[in-house]
């Protein structure tokens, strides 16, 4: 490290690419919130833009490692959902594979901020839901249409090391009681072929700016199975249930309101297959949140753990048929609670 310049390599990288002048040593800030990544706000002449940089070992307690070489598959995530919705991501600057790094343009916080961020201070917003299930839906459609596309993300293993199994996999050591269906989910998950995959559709990746909604770090980008990515999102906002109880019934119009948006887009294959699939997907990412290796950091007291815990468990024991009816189930819980 160089004080406020950040590592030597990374700016050589920076100079390379153009991205940086010769003699110019501009500010480069060290971003928080990832744990698989570095990433830093450069402060150029050209003006502030963003890096990111995968790391071998994330930044977790458990010992989760995955290929730097997601980072090139990022970029190609980005590249085509370009082509597609391009007012669904940010522009890339420049991509450097042998050093694991590209930079993208900077989202600045005055007109751009993070759902996280609004659903944790209770902001329900169904507008914003809607946009994030029809960006998502839209993006699926059109590289289902692709299917070319699918020799440009050879992820399987890169999708395993980072999804199945710190999530799914590694909740089923940790609860016996459910591993059958833990492991059926993941041997479904990864056999079914649809369309491109962003991997890790979180609030805490969704930037919500002026145009709309802005998805971020793609770096599980996988050929695969559309009903990971509504289920991931989805999963998120029955959690939030739990995190803030007086916004319930607004976290649950939202799912309500981003599931309608985004199967307004499913063309590619049966509607009512593929609701099934992410019905039976989600209570295990639900369980996997609480007793896999990357446990949301807002439930820390044992009752709300507990809840959610019971809560899949039923559903992998009992799969919903629907994700209404999975909706219906859980506002039972949290809606009366929150009253």
């Amino acid at each position: 490290m160089t004080g406020d310049q950040g590592p030597s390599e990374v700016l050589e990288s920076l100079r390379g690419l153009g991205l940086v002048g010769a003699g110019e040593r501009p500010a480069m800030t060290a971003l928080t919130g990832g744990v698989a990544s570095d990433i830093w706000r450069v402060d150029a002449v050209r003006g502030p833009f963003c890096v990111k940089r995968a790391l071998a070992k994330l930044k977790v307690a458990a010992d989760w490692r995955a290929p730097v070489i997601r980072n090139e598959y990022e970029v190609a995530w980005f590249e085509t959902v370009a082509e597609a919705v391009p007012e669904a991501v940010p522009e890339i600057l420049g991509h450097d594979p042998d050093s694991g790094l590209f930079a993208m343009a900077w989202l600045d916080p005055s007109n751009h901020r993070l759902w996280k961020a609004d659903l944790a201070a209770g902001i329900a917003d169904p507008a914003v839901a809607h946009a994030v299930g029809d960006r998502l839906g839209r993006i699926h459609a059109a590289t289902a249409a692709r299917p070319e596309l699918a020799a440009r993300f050879p992820t399987d293993s890169i999708f395993h090391a980072i999804r199945l199994e710190p999530y799914l996999e590694a909740a089923g050591r940790v609860r016996p009681e459910v591993s059958a269906e833990l492991a059926a989910l993941v041997a479904r998950t990864a056999s079914t072929k649809r369309c491109l995959v962003h991997g890790d559709v979180s609030p805490k990746n969704i930037q919500v700016g002026p145009t709309g909604p802005l998805f971020l770090d793609a770096e599980c980008a996988w050929w695969g199975d559309p009903a990971f990515d509504l289920a991931f999102c989805l999963n998120h906002l029955l959690l939030k249930c739990q995190w803030v109880p007086k916004a319930a019934s607004g976290f649950l119009r939202c799912f309500q309101t981003m599931t309608a948006a985004y199967f307004a887009h499913v063309d590619w294959e049966d509607a009512a297959a593929l609701e099934a699939r992410v019905a039976r997907l989600l209570p295990g990412l639900f369980l996997a949140r609480i007793d896999g290796k990357s446990p949301v950091e807002y439930l820390v007291e044992d009752r709300d753990k507990s809840r959610v815990r019971d809560a899949a468990i039923l559903w992998l024991k009992t799969p919903p048929s629907t994700l209404a009816a999975l909706q219906a189930d859980w506002a039972k819980v949290v809606v009366r609670e929150s009253e």
